[in-house]
């Protein structure tokens, strides 16, 4: 899934994930097909049955990530669906895994709670398109090492199956009813993650910045007069540091509902779409979370902190409303989001 859409799906589940449940099949192993309205893609994966003989269990892909596969990525998508039951077989078996529980699933990914047979170790396979945000998380995730995220177990790169330590999906940061207290928590990870530098290959944000700044004038003029004076703001804030892009390992989808509980660390960052760049184009998730206006200076100044320099964490923060909102336009949107131009206004009020 490529471009505008953030993946919200956590690598082993999060709170906005929908837990679909397995159904059993001892049937003969079936052809994955589509059944819209029927919960989406059907096929099998394998469990261990009587004796040790393996029967074969049905894999639910839901509806709503057909659809999601189906608007975003067209054929692609479908087909990337229509495969899932027979992907999910085949690394259960190459991986010596076995389910154990409902699938968990996002806008662009599956994810299958196993233990391996080996050792009998908790882990999550997830399976996901590869495409230009995709194709960056087990990269990130190596250089990580489990530092700050969940730690990568194994990694198919031709497909971008990953096999991940298992982390408490009922769990997630949102639960945690103190918004300072969760906010604090992203900080302390955000420091963490930040602090490695980015390695070759992946997307860079010198680029992608050059990039919106060149699509502003066309999308502007498709806006009403208040929210293409809040774009070319924007765009002008990123002019001034698109020189210097920075070089640090972003996760770039860092909120509440993007950290989990884990057993060998209390919070874990999941699911990142990494590039190189600076850090403060990671605030804006965080910020957005349970919006408050009258505390969100407060909250930006905290997460500004930890990265460094403000007035480079403002500008880059306008950026990531910059994207937001170009993306916007590109779907038709009549408008900016409201929260973030409010969040863009505060900004640059500082900056003048």
């Amino acid at each position: 899934m490529t471009g505008h859409v953030e993946d919200m799906a956590a690598v082993e589940g999060m709170e906005d994930m929908a837990g679909v449940a397995d159904v059993a099949d001892v049937e003969a192993r079936r052809v994955a097909e589509v059944v819209p309205g029927a919960g989406g893609v059907r096929g099998p994966d394998a469990v261990p049955g009587v004796d040790g003989v393996r029967v074969r269990q049905a894999i639910r892909v839901p509806d709503e990530l057909v659809r999601s596969q189906t608007k975003y990525n067209g054929e692609a998508g479908r087909a990337f669906v229509a495969g899932l039951p027979e992907r999910a077989e085949e690394f259960l078996d190459r991986w010596g895994l076995r389910v154990t529980g409902p699938s968990m699933y996002g806008m662009a990914s599956l994810v299958l709670p196993v233990v391996r047979d080996a050792d009998g170790a908790r882990a999550a396979l997830k399976m996901q398109l590869l495409d230009e945000e995709t194709e960056g998380e087990p990269v990130g995730l190596r250089v990580w090492d489990g530092a700050g995220a969940v730690r990568l177990l194994d990694h198919d790169g031709a497909t971008g199956t990953m096999l991940l330590e298992r982390l408490d999906e009922a769990r997630p940061l949102s639960a945690v009813e103190d918004t300072d207290e969760a906010l604090g928590i992203v900080a302390g990870l955000l420091a963490r993650l930040v602090a490695a530098p980015a390695p070759e290959g992946l997307r860079r944000l010198g680029d992608i910045a050059a990039g919106m700044v060149a699509e502003v004038p066309a999308a502007a003029a498709r806006l009403d007069a208040d929210d293409a004076a809040v774009l070319r703001d924007c765009a002008a804030a990123v002019r001034e540091v698109v020189g210097e892009p920075g070089d640090r390992l972003l996760h770039w989808d860092l909120h509440f509902g993007n950290v989990l509980a884990g057993e060998r660390e209390p919070w874990l960052a999941i699911d990142p779409k990494p590039l190189a760049g600076d850090p403060g184009f990671e605030l804006l998730p965080a910020l957005m979370d349970r919006f408050d206006p009258e505390r969100l200076l407060w909250r930006f100044d905290l997460l500004a902190e930890v990265v460094g320099d403000r007035r480079r964490a403002a500008a880059w923060t306008l950026g990531r409303v910059l994207q937001n909102g170009l993306w916007d336009v590109e779907d038709g949107e009549p408008g900016l989001d409201e929260e973030q131009v409010e969040l863009a206004r505060m900004l640059l009020a500082r900056r003048t």
